[in-house]
């Protein structure tokens, strides 16, 4: 089963979009995560009507950020992208009559309730500001073992 990688790739986006200045194009972003500009266009509409991003068309126009990373969490970009499916696991219903089913869908379904209800209150805690904080983080380590690296012996 194919995951469904929304929610990752306008993150990457936006996090991208956080060390850029000025506006950048759909197809610009969707070259960045290899997809179709028109796919780009359909996510970020969701953020435009939040208000976490504007755009303007024509030349020099395109995608520019305009939320508060320290304000935005997971969850608000997770709902503005129209909440996708969180998790793959589904119940039978072939046979709403059986009493195992029945069983067995009514544990199913609780569980699966209570771990999309963990994983959201998860979200809510993350915000885009401890994306871009982490982001910075690896790449200060990744440019202090690249000099290392080129340092004479």
């Amino acid at each position: 089963m194919k995951r469904d990688s929304k929610l990752s790739n306008v993150l990457h986006i936006l996090l991208h979009m956080a060390e850029w200045d000025g506006p950048t194009t759909s197809e610009g972003l969707a070259e960045m995560i290899r997809t179709n500009p028109v796919v780009v266009r359909r996510v970020l509409a969701g953020l435009r009507e939040r208000g976490y991003v504007h755009s303007e068309k024509g030349h020099g126009g395109g995608w520019t950020l305009t939320c508060n990373l320290e304000k935005v969490t997971l969850r608000d970009v997770y709902e503005a992208v129209g909440s996708p499916p969180l998790l793959a696991i589904g119940s039978r219903t072939e046979a709403p009559g059986c009493l195992v089913e029945q069983a067995v869908n009514e544990s199913l379904g609780s569980a699966l309730q209570d771990a999309e209800a963990a994983l959201l209150s998860r979200f809510a805690e993350i915000s885009l500001a401890d994306l871009s904080q982490d982001f910075h983080k690896r790449f200060r380590q990744r440019f202090k073992q690249m000099k290392r690296n080129h340092e004479p012996a």
